[in-house]
């Protein structure tokens, strides 16, 4: 008979377990913690949308959609993308859902995105994202609220030190115009020495070409002219107002003038948290304020102001994580006693005691199984325990045990058995007595 292949896992996807899973759990247990405590609602959003979605609110000539959205015709022949990002998403659903009616809305996001990417460390082609938004909100305060937000969730996550937030302006749409006017003006006096790719930005993105990493373009984007010579006053009291929001909330930050973001519909506020503990891939937190997004979608202006964050990103920063204990083990000795086990173990579950059964092996070995798994406690149930109606509880941190009633395991917590009127197990009592006594160091 043939061998039969094993299929491999498909490249730039990844199978999260271990310690990895554990990292990748903190980060989505901060984010949960945290947006409650700004008073953030939960969305859950559909995996793939109609490639309109993307394609306006991306934008047709960058990379995202011209290159790297997973997109397809379905059995109906309609063109659909797996999400590349979250934002766009949230707009259409805040537009064909009837959200305008409880704007202004704060809402929270998580899960998987897709980008046909090129495999390296913290990327994937199916990766994982947190994200943020505040749609229906015009004032700096939305910005401040995000920026806070993300802050917190960072200092809860204990990756804070050696991150900075990097904080610009993009002015209103006025600022923009002004602004990208000059750029074209520099950039078309130095054309013969751009690259190739800054060339075609040119024509398209000429903002995009600020952040270029080719050095042929570096000496020329570092000569543009900056933004604050074209901003409006109205564009520089808005920044002017986030960033006295920042400091009044204690977030710490430092300007760029050089952060920008290629699309019309970005106003105001863009932001990324950088570290250098990433080596390239240095961002692990970003966003911006995108006034001109549910235009683009065909909606009415709508403001709004977002981020998103790499799960994978943000957990390669952890510390290694605690692997989660268990409270109590059970540990039942032949036929009759493992039946009666089940409902002992269904009993502390339901209590809230997260237990476990150790039914294989010999008393000893059932008993290193609890001990590896850092339990509090074991529950011991023989033949003599079951006649008795009674079960042995060894607390293995304090090396005390006494024999309990069955019916008080779930009803009467653990910790109180040592006080109620139990029967102390004496060494030689039984054969659950000697063993257990001379296990635990």
């Amino acid at each position: 008979m043939a061998r039969i292949e094993t299929p491999k896992r498909i490249r730039g996807t990844q199978d999260i377990f271990g310690d990895e899973q554990r990292r990748f759990a903190r980060v989505l247990e901060a984010f949960e913690k945290v947006r409650r405590l700004y008073a953030f609602q939960r969305v859950d959003l559909p995996v793939f949308e109609d490639t309109q979605v993307f394609a306006r609110s991306i934008g047709e000539t960058t990379d995202v959609v011209s290159k790297e959205m997973y997109s397809f015709e379905d059995r109906g022949g309609d063109s659909i993308t797996l999400r590349p990002e979250f934002t766009a998403g949230i707009c259409r659903a805040y537009l064909t859902e009837g959200w305008q009616q409880y704007a202004p809305l704060k809402l929270v996001t998580s899960g998987p995105v897709f980008r046909y990417e090129r495999p390296q460390k913290g990327r994937y082609r199916q990766f994982h994202q947190i994200d943020a938004e505040v749609i229906g909100a015009a004032e700096p305060a939305a910005d401040v609220e995000l920026l806070a937000f993300a802050d917190q969730l960072l200092n809860e996550l204990g990756i804070a030190d050696g991150v900075t937030l990097q904080l610009n302006t993009l002015g209103d749409a006025e600022t923009r115009d002004a602004w990208r006017g000059a750029l074209v003006s520099h950039f078309e006096k130095h054309r013969g020495e751009l690259s190739e790719d800054s060339l075609v930005r040119l024509n398209k993105n000429p903002m995009r070409i600020l952040d270029s990493k080719d050095p042929r373009d570096r000496p020329i984007a570092d000569a543009a002219p900056d933004i604050d010579t074209h901003l409006t006053s109205e564009a520089g009291a808005f920044f002017e107002a986030v960033t006295k929001g920042l400091d009044a909330a204690g977030v710490k930050w430092t300007r760029n003038a050089r952060l920008v973001r290629g699309l019309d519909y970005y106003r105001h506020t863009a932001f990324e948290f950088v570290t250098d503990r990433l080596g390239a891939q240095g961002t692990v937190l970003a966003g911006g304020r995108y006034d001109g997004l549910i235009e683009a979608l065909g909606g009415p202006h709508t403001p709004g102001v977002g981020w998103a964050a790499g799960v994978e990103r943000l957990a390669m920063l952890l510390d290694e994580p605690a692997v989660g204990q268990i409270e109590a083990v059970v540990i039942p000795m032949g036929d009759a006693a493992q039946v009666r086990a089940i409902g002992v173990v269904a009993s502390l579950r339901r209590s809230g005691v997260s237990t476990d059964m150790a039914f294989k092996g010999n008393m000893k070995r059932r008993l290193a199984k609890a001990n590896d798994a850092g339990a509090t406690y074991a529950l011991i149930l023989g033949d003599d325990e079951l006649t008795e109606n009674k079960i042995v509880v060894r607390n293995l941190v304090e090396g005390k045990q006494a024999k309990a009633s069955l019916g008080s395991i779930g009803n009467v917590p653990l910790s109180l058995l040592w006080v109620m009127d139990t029967d102390v197990v004496q060494p030689g009592d039984s054969y659950v007595g000697d063993l257990l006594l001379g296990h635990k160091e």
